[in-house]
């Protein structure tokens, strides 16, 4: 194709590319809000660390229960009206927040974010295989990049609007509680409770007008190569590497979702004394080191092979991780702050190397490694529950086997095998 028909083709997908990378925009902040959430939520429903990782655990098991079904969605109705669905789950999770911070009931919580997240698993099924087909296969790449940032730009911005809209920054310790009168206390955890309501409901408002402009727009619709084809999952899962790939992104994921989303309780337990709010910057700079990370990486990515690039920042990343497991003070919270860094180009980059060479399976294999994002749910929840029995310190030694086991998969396990799955 010559540059001046390309050019052509890409100016004609520029406005439903637009809308569409609005998704990877919007799904950051479903997910990244999280991270605020848990210590607010743990703090006005008086929640254990493991109750409150249950938020990562509904969440992300939104994610896997429902991948399969979200690509069934588009087989059935096709991109664009299984966006549309997506868009119109998330709209309703978020807006079950209404009558959850109304009755201050966990459960009811919990149940609005796993409908946010079915919704936004949809859009994640559908988007990143849209952007490669919006345009000419040899620019594919770059959209997909493009898209991405803008993910990890929603990454950055979340936590910092969530702490400014949903922390009140109004704390009390144990003796302060003491001395407080019952009504006192219940007054205080409602007016907590009730200050997601504004926020969700503006994210809501989000979805909708989203939503209202691509059901006006005229997205095309594509079909996949090889759709129909007959294949089911046991072909995919018969690749060796496809296997350990899925592995590999789940304890990526777990870690990821792990390490976010104890960053506010690790920095004020390192650093005693120190507020939530300000405590949420360390969050603030551990996902902007995510984006420049994926900025960074991906420009290195062009001279530096992927695998390579994956292995050092997993070995990187065992590094911080076991100095945050045994260092002490604002060193140890930098740790954490530097792991922001080493995750960027994790998961893009095991995504691509395990459906490398899968021809036919690949859309199957794209989808078990989405249903591998349940790792967020579980890896978290483990860590809660290890912070509550022997210290949040000790939780950090699990964000390090899973580093490890990135590391192995960077090293050997993508590497293809005449290995199958019997």
């Amino acid at each position: 194709m010559s540059d001046r028909s390309s050019s052509l083709t890409e100016r004609q997908y520029v406005v439903p590319f637009v809308l569409v990378t609005s998704l990877f925009f919007l799904w950051a902040i479903g997910v990244n809000l999280n991270d605020v959430l848990i210590p607010h939520l743990k703090k006005a429903l008086d929640l254990s660390d493991f109750q409150s990782s249950l938020i990562q655990t509904a969440f992300f098991g939104g994610y896997f229960l429902m991948a399969l079904p979200a690509g069934w969605i588009m087989r059935r109705v096709g991109y664009r009206k299984g966006i549309l669905v997506g868009l119109a789950l998330c709209a309703l999770g978020t807006l079950l927040f209404q009558p959850a911070a109304t009755s201050r009931w966990y459960p009811f919580f919990l149940l609005a974010l796993f409908v946010m997240a079915c919704g936004q698993c949809v859009l994640e099924v559908a988007a990143n295989p849209y952007v490669t087909v919006l345009g000419p296969s040899d620019t594919a790449a770059r959209r997909l990049n493009t898209a991405q940032m803008f993910n990890a730009l929603g990454a950055v911005v979340t936590p910092i609007l969530g702490a400014q809209f949903i922390l009140s920054g109004v704390e009390h310790t144990s003796a302060d509680l003491a001395t407080m009168t019952p009504a006192a206390i219940d007054t205080w955890r409602t007016t907590e409770a009730m200050g997601v309501k504004g926020p969700y409901l503006v994210i809501t408002a989000l979805f909708v007008v989203v939503g209202i402009m691509i059901a006006l727009s005229k997205l095309p619709e594509v079909q996949e190569p090889g759709e129909g084809s007959g294949r089911g999952l046991a072909s995919a899962w018969r690749h060796a590497h496809l296997r350990r790939g899925v592995l590999a992104q789940f304890c990526y994921v777990g870690a990821q979702v792990g390490v976010a989303s104890f960053v506010i309780r690790f920095a004020q337990h390192a650093l005693p004394g120190t507020g939530e709010r300000a405590a949420a910057d360390f969050l603030k700079w551990h996902m902007a080191g995510f984006l420049a990370g994926r900025v960074l990486g991906t420009a290195l990515m062009t001279k530096i092979p992927a695998p390579r690039m994956l292995a050092v920042v997993a070995s990187l990343g065992v590094l911080a991780g076991l100095f945050a497991a045994t260092g002490s003070g604002a060193a140890a919270v930098w740790m954490i702050v530097l792991l922001g860094l080493f995750h960027s180009i994790q998961f893009p980059t095991i995504f691509a190397l395990a459906l490398d060479g899968l021809g036919d399976d690949t859309k199957l294999g794209s989808s078990l490694l989405v249903m591998s994002i349940v790792g967020g749910a579980i890896i978290p929840a483990v860590m809660g529950a290890l912070s509550d029995a022997r210290g949040i310190q000790t939780a950090f030694w699990i964000p390090v086997v899973c580093y490890a086991v990135v590391l192995h998969f960077a090293l050997r396990g993508h590497k293809h095998t005449t290995a199958v799955a019997t």
